[in-house]
């Protein structure tokens, strides 16, 4: 849900074309997965959430206050951070679920969020986004 309503601004708001066409994909390709595990998460019981997180509502409020490139910096930053989070625990979840409907839609979910990763990580390094630290040395700082 946070995807559709992020993309949904930076698709308004963004200051290049990178950046309204990374939202605007964001808004359809989560939209279309939203609609694809609804049926599934209702029949386990699962209602879907109606409402952004306060920690989503909060980066929304954030990115809605600013503009131009520090919108687009903003934005990017926070797919990056988001995508990859999203995609650790989506490969958690099809690791872990014995359920075959589940384990479709959440392998197929992967897939896609895997491509956004993808994509949004080339777009950041492409603005000079800061990229975070991957891999177990990420915490270690240099010796001197």
């Amino acid at each position: 849900m946070a995807e559709v309503k992020l993309g949904q601004l930076a698709a308004q708001k963004g200051s290049s074309d990178d950046v309204k066409a990374f939202g605007q994909k964001m808004v359809d390709d989560h939209t279309r997965l939203n609609n694809n595990m609804a049926p599934i998460a209702d029949s386990m019981g699962v209602r879907l959430p109606t409402n952004l997180n306060k920690e989503d509502q909060a980066e929304y409020d954030k990115l809605n206050g600013l503009s131009g490139n520090d919108f687009d910096m903003e934005y990017l930053s926070f797919m990056v951070k988001d995508h990859h989070k999203d995609l650790h625990e989506f490969r958690q979840e099809a690791a872990s679920t014995t359920d075959p409907t589940l384990q479709a839609a959440v392998n197929n979910a992967t897939k896609v969020i895997h491509e956004h990763s993808v994509m949004v990580d080339k777009l950041a390094r492409d603005k000079g986004v800061p990229m975070p630290q991957r891999g177990p040395n990420k915490s270690a700082s240099p010796t001197s």
